[in-house]
């Protein structure tokens, strides 16, 4: 059968059909057409000494491959009271996972296997908790209830999270609207995964039982903007109290995402608040995209509850593929079946996301539910189609496939064949449904991939192995007496200074915020070059220098201070860094000669302008149409900076250059 559209045809056919714009085009009127519609669960780590539960050290890394012993679960699904199976279970058991635990004595006990009772909850913890809670606004609770919350993905021992529920419905402000939130509770950190690999996931356990917070937004926010900022303020509310771990994997995010018919599906994990607004934007276009699929094979299929697939064990010695993977099946002890799709033909091969069609929504469950590693399946539907159109006829034929049907090749382990077929109808089923329920795993270029089923909402039950602890009012008073000077107002200061976005997290996470401001207000000193000398040049030193033990932030003010007293031009408090951070006690002067700087007037600064001009014309570089002018200020800028303003000598350049070209 002639195909009428390639895959690639068919896969921009369809992401114009639905009305897909690339998210740096995307206006409102956009996300209204669609209904987006986000909310956000962020998490952060709070520092305390002991871990929530046991009074084991917290924030100690294994930073190497090092442990002391393994442990070995598997997970299995047991009967509710109301004799029902949570569905996450059953996908998880379906799995056959081997789940590895590799602990470290000094950071690990009994109680994170469930073979010890709980201590008492670490009352710091609470306290941080009861804290940061007041500055979002919340209700404190009267009584806190410890509860059971699921985890049912290997990530913690026991099966389960101990949380429990701190504040309730708060709010935040963002620059142009209040985002509700629904509660902040405090509870257990998980393990974190270092591989996945077929039937076997194996984490380290360092971080289990660290107690942290999550806060609960409403899903107020209408665009991805939005979505970035509500995260971005909420972890600036955490910092402001300096009682929160910073760092890579200190705060992680959830983000919840639906569209108009669609259904709430929760990205976890993003570690990054600026993959935030493009992942939010894929989402809900690819919720978008399902819809549509919905609504054409509707059309197709007149009762879908009848509709089956086929399939068929293959030899591959009947077919002549050209894939790697394809070819090495046999002598990889792996089966190979056919798979026949009624009414499919297009579909796999229509858009998603950026880069991905409706077929990879089928090759990721395999991968997650049937434990198959990629590739594990290809169909002339594919955007790079694995084999020729030749291959696939025949495919065709053995399976006598009809116009209008689609096929397909997989393959894995015998004994995950049976997952695999389940896996394939269940999911073209879904199809037929429109958005399953499901968290995904994020990655940096915006799109994402099946993680697992969503859990339900009878995921929490009561922890009969903790009372009830009542928060007392004058407690909540005390800790309300002594919030952080620090709040959303310094969010929206530094906002309408015009401050870089990426300088907030480094501000925010030393509680520079007080310094700054008294630098812009008390000072006179520009508010973006304060900013940008912390959290982007400062922070460079950092980084590559080792720090003395008598350095302050204030050092750094009060030299910029002591630099412009003299009349020199602020730029040269930058290559003084590196040598205030290891010799703080070096006065100015000394600084100063340290870098061999050197008073020159303007005019000395410029005498070589001419000069440059000439030599530049006769070497005759290639390059922009400022190349002149970048090439001169590439010359002069040693000798300028201190002296003069940078700013400044570019403009006497780019006038001695435009009046030389007249």
């Amino acid at each position: 059968m002639k195909r009428k559209t390639t895959p690639a045809q068919n896969y921009r056919n369809t992401m114009k059909s639905i009305g897909y714009v690339p998210r740096k085009k995307a206006t409102q009127a956009d996300y209204d057409r669609i209904g987006f519609m986000s909310g956000l669960e962020v998490h952060q780590q709070l520092k305390t000494d002991e871990k929530l539960f046991c009074r084991c050290p917290a924030g100690i890394y294994q930073d190497d491959d090092s442990y002391d012993a393994e442990v070995i679960r598997h997970m299995r699904p047991t009967l509710s009271e109301l004799g029902e199976y949570d569905g996450t279970a059953l996908m998880e058991f379906k799995t056959r996972k081997n789940i590895i635990y590799r602990i470290k004595n000094e950071t690990t006990c009994t109680y994170e296997v469930d073979d010890t009772p709980p201590f008492p909850i670490n009352r710091k913890a609470v306290d941080i908790s009861i804290e940061i809670s007041l500055l979002k606004k919340l209700n404190i609770v009267g009584e806190i209830h410890i509860t059971r919350k699921q985890y049912l993905d290997g990530s913690i021992p026991t099966g389960f999270q101990r949380t429990a529920i701190i504040g309730v419905e708060g709010a935040i402000g963002l620059k142009n609207k209040t985002v509700r939130l629904i509660q902040l509770s405090v509870e257990e950190d998980s393990c974190r995964e270092i591989s996945d690999v077929g039937h076997w996931r194996t984490y380290k356990t360092d971080r289990l039982g660290m107690p942290l917070i999550e806060t609960v937004t409403y899903p107020d926010m209408v665009n991805p903007g939005e979505v970035a900022e509500a995260c971005q303020v909420i972890r600036f509310l955490n910092r402001s109290t300096g009682k929160v771990r910073t760092g890579i994997g200190a705060a992680r995010q959830d983000v919840n995402v639906s569209c108009r018919g669609g259904t709430r599906v929760e990205i976890k994990g993003v570690s990054r608040i600026k993959w935030i607004p493009e992942l939010t934007h894929n989402e809900a276009f690819r919720q978008w995209a399902l819809l549509h699929i919905r609504e054409e094979l509707n059309k197709r299929v007149s009762n879908p509850e009848q509709w089956q697939m086929e399939a068929a064990e293959l030899n591959p010695r009947l077919f002549s593929f050209r894939a790697r993977a394809l070819k090495g099946i046999r002598n990889a002890g792996m089966k190979l079946y056919g798979v026949k799709l009624p009414y499919f033909e297009g579909i796999l091969s229509h858009f998603t996301q950026p880069g991905k069609v409706f077929a990879d929504e089928i090759s990721d469950r395999l991968k997650v539910v049937a434990c198959i590693e990629k590739p594990n399946m290809c169909t002339n539907d594919s955007l790079n189609p694995m084999e020729p159109a030749s291959v696939y006829g025949q495919l065709r034929d053995m399976l006598d496939a009809k116009p209008g049907d689609a096929v397909l090749f997989f393959w894995g382990p015998e004994d995950d064949i049976k997952t695999a077929l389940e896996t394939i109808e269940e999911r073209c089923r879904m199809a037929f449904e429109g958005v399953p329920n499901e968290t995904r795993k994020s990655f940096e270029d915006g799109t994402t991939i099946f993680e697992r089923v969503l859990p339900g909402a009878d995921r929490m039950y009561p922890d009969t192995d903790s009372p009830p602890i009542p928060l007392l009012d004058e407690d909540i008073e005390r800790l309300g007496s002594n919030l952080p000077t620090l709040n959303i107002d310094a969010y929206h200061t530094l906002k309408g200074w015009g401050i870089p976005e990426d300088t907030y997290t480094y501000l925010f996470r030393n509680n520079l915020f007080p310094l700054l401001k008294k630098m812009v207000d008390d000072d006179g000193e520009d508010a973006v070059f304060a900013a940008t000398l912390f959290a982007h040049r400062l922070k460079f030193v950092e980084g590559h220098f080792e720090k003395a033990s008598g350095f302050r932030y204030e050092l750094v003010a009060d030299t910029l201070k002591e630099v412009r007293a003299r009349g020199l031009a602020r730029e040269i408090v930058i290559p003084v860094l590196p040598l205030l951070y290891q010799h703080p006690k070096m006065d100015v002067d000394s600084l100063l000669t340290s870098i061999g700087f050197m008073p020159l007037s303007e005019d000395e600064v410029l005498a070589d302008l001419s000069f440059l001009q000439q030599k530049f014309r006769s070497i005759r570089l290639n390059g922009t149409e400022n190349a002149e002018t970048d090439w001169l200020m590439g010359q002069l800028r040693a000798r300028a900076l201190g002296n003069i303003p940078l700013r400044q000598l570019k403009e006497k350049i780019a006038e001695a250059v435009a009046n030389n070209h007249q």
